[in-house]
């Protein structure tokens, strides 16, 4: 998601210069006072203010400072905790000073491990890093769950965006969130590839969350927010699938989710055989014409004669209601009828023969045949109108999405 990289690379141990050793290090003549001077052959005399290179303090150790400084910004704790250690050592040998501030970038250091320990425990630092990126794209809030509803900037679902503002479902709204997925890879794999993903998986995962497409009005299409190439440096994998308006401008009122829970046990019955349905009717071959690519009509031909035998089974198999349990055999019946002319258009051996029995399957999946037992049943009884009608298929066209 469009999240701005964290401010500035991570700050550098402190460098420091190194010291003087030790008091013979101040000139040739400074080892003997009584070292022939180079000017005129006198005695070097000693320094005449008071001072000698044995007065001078020992220096303080660097080590016991870079220790310090990360053990006050808790920054890199294990390092400052071994620098403490060593310092404390060199100090030791060497007759430095800074002893008390090896000590205390230790202690310092050693309660950021702890605290680092105890946060990777508990999960605090995912939280942590989760909350570091909302603020680093300005305290935007991307993270929406399932079933949450939201407003995009300008109500467009298109484009790019860094921010989303979480809105209750029983107002107004651009976008209702039905699931969502990782992506996985090292790196970005490119737009391209993540808009087919995306699309992909979405229209798969809306049926799982509005299980009766005849109660999603026509106008309502699946959007996804997407990873940016920036966001997915940072961690970022997640593709959230939505519903909108395909309308610019025209907000989402109420929740369209129906799922288990929401629906009945008849109504979810009822549904998901004929979820098998159409996910064979949504199979078909890419070729347009049977005369193209006649195999790959027949194979077609052969899904859909198995998925009606499937459903009418789960439809025969299930206890209705009293209502409901003549509108449903009714309806096995015209299912068994349209299964034999789906077989016989899986065994033709020409395009005209497909198509004879093709057409009269088709007909006999004729969605009108169904609003009785879905009036039965308390689904939805409106028929939805698509421009690319393909026969039972509760799934519209994609609508695009938008960048996060």
């Amino acid at each position: 998601m469009s999240i701005p990289p964290p401010p500035g690379p991570h700050q550098p141990e402190g460098q420091y210069p190194p010291y003087p050793q030790g008091p013979h290090e101040q000139g040739p003549y400074a080892q003997d006072p009584y070292a022939q001077s180079p000017y005129g052959g006198l005695p070097y005399q000693p320094w005449s203010q008071g001072y000698s290179p044995f007065s001078r303090p020992a220096p303080v150790n660097g080590l016991a400072i870079a220790a310090l400084v990360l053990g006050i910004l808790c920054f890199l704790p294990g390092v400052g905790l071994a620098l403490g250690t060593v310092a404390l050592v060199q100090i030791r040998k060497r007759g430095e000073r800074g002893r008390g501030l090896a000590i205390a970038g230790s202690v310092l250091s050693g309660i950021g491990l702890a605290l680092w320990v105890l946060a990777v425990a508990t999960g605090a630092a995912s939280d942590f890093w989760e909350g570091f990126k909302e603020g680093a794209r300005g305290g935007a809030s991307l993270s929406l769950a399932k079933g949450e509803c939201f407003n995009a900037p300008g109500g467009l679902l298109s484009g790019k965006t860094d921010d989303v503002d979480k809105v209750s479902c029983e107002h107004a709204h651009d976008g209702e969130v039905f699931g969502s997925f990782r992506l996985t890879g090292r790196s970005y794999p490119g737009d391209g590839p993540v808009t087919k993903a995306a699309d992909e998986r979405c229209y798969g995962l809306q049926d799982s969350y509005a299980m009766d497409g005849w109660a999603v009005p026509s106008d309502v299409d699946v959007y996804y927010l997407t990873p940016t190439r920036d966001s997915w440096s940072l961690g970022d994998r997640e593709v959230t699938c939505a519903f909108g308006n395909t309308t610019e401008g025209k907000k989402l009122t109420g929740s369209l989710r129906n799922d288990e829970t929401v629906l009945d046990a008849d109504q979810i019955a009822y549904l998901k055989a004929a979820h098998v349905l159409n996910a064979a009717m949504e199979s078909a071959p890419d070729a347009e014409y049977v005369e193209d690519d006649l195999p790959g009509h027949r194979a077609w031909a052969g899904r859909v004669r198995n998925a009606l035998a499937t459903q009418a089974g789960m439809l025969r198999g299930h206890s209705w209601p009293a209502g409901a349990d003549n509108p449903v055999a009714t309806l096995v019946v015209e299912i068994d009828k349209a299964r034999a002319e789906w077989a016989k258009a899986a065994a033709a051996e020409d395009a005209d023969t497909f198509y004879t029995h093709y057409d009269k399957g088709f007909k006999l999946l004729d969605r009108n045949k169904t609003v009785t037992a879905r009036k039965a049943l308390g689904l939805a009884t409106t028929p939805p109108s698509y421009e690319d009608d393909s026969g039972g298929s509760d799934s519209g066209g994609g609508a695009g999405g938008m960048e996060v």
